[in-house]
């Protein structure tokens, strides 16, 4: 029975990359197998109940996965979602996730998580789903995720704020109207404007 187990739980994290304690459980895999799994380094523990396996490639996009796996209703976004759109050079040292104003907020030591909160039509408008190692990761799309950076710029900085919208101008990936669209929810078109009237102004 053990054996059979650990056969499936391998199975399991090639097919789907990471999984949580309570994924396995559903599976009717015991916790005392992916011990063995783990104390036999077939398998790694890169947090209190997350395993995946050990020769999983550790790249900016699976950071983000890893981070769904965790936060199940959290929302990628700001300077993490800008990079995934190909955005900003800028390379976060933590996941950044939205979660709901009244959310539980989770402690996690791995990965690093920023946490900011987000309410009502924001944790609704804009997100859309990208397939990540088998998962699908809830992120912002490039015209949210600007008016986000530009809604948060206390917290991230108007510049990366200001990158995110040019490169999301040049190369096509938002519009104005998009951009106005949301940034009027946000109550920052005040604020964008000028900059987007540059911006579009340059790209012409």
């Amino acid at each position: 029975m053990t054996a059979t187990q650990k056969t499936r739980a391998l199975d399991l994290l090639k097919a789907r990359g990471m999984l949580r304690l309570r994924d396995f459980i559903a599976e009717n895999i015991e916790p005392e197998t992916l011990a063995r799994l783990v104390k036999e380094k077939q398998v790694i523990r890169p947090t209190r109940g997350l395993y995946q396996l050990p020769d999983t490639q550790i790249e900016a996009a699976y950071m983000l996965a890893e981070a769904t796996v965790l936060v199940p209703k959290g929302i990628v976004c700001l300077i993490s979602a800008l990079q995934f759109h190909e955005l900003t050079l800028q390379i976060p040292s933590a996941v950044w996730m939205a979660i709901g104003r009244t959310a539980w907020r989770p402690t996690i030591s791995y990965p690093s998580i920023r946490f900011v909160r987000f309410n009502g039509w924001a944790m609704i408008e804009g997100i859309e789903r990208y397939p990540i190692q088998s998962r699908e990761v809830p992120i912002t799309n490039p015209a949210r995720t600007i008016v986000d950076c530009f809604r948060y710029r206390n917290k991230i900085g108007i510049d990366i704020a200001v990158e995110g919208l040019r490169k999301g101008i040049q190369h096509r990936k938002c519009t104005p109207d998009e951009l106005w669209q949301y940034a009027k929810k946000a109550r920052v078109w005040t604020v964008m404007r000028p900059y987007v009237e540059t911006v579009v102004s340059d790209a012409a």
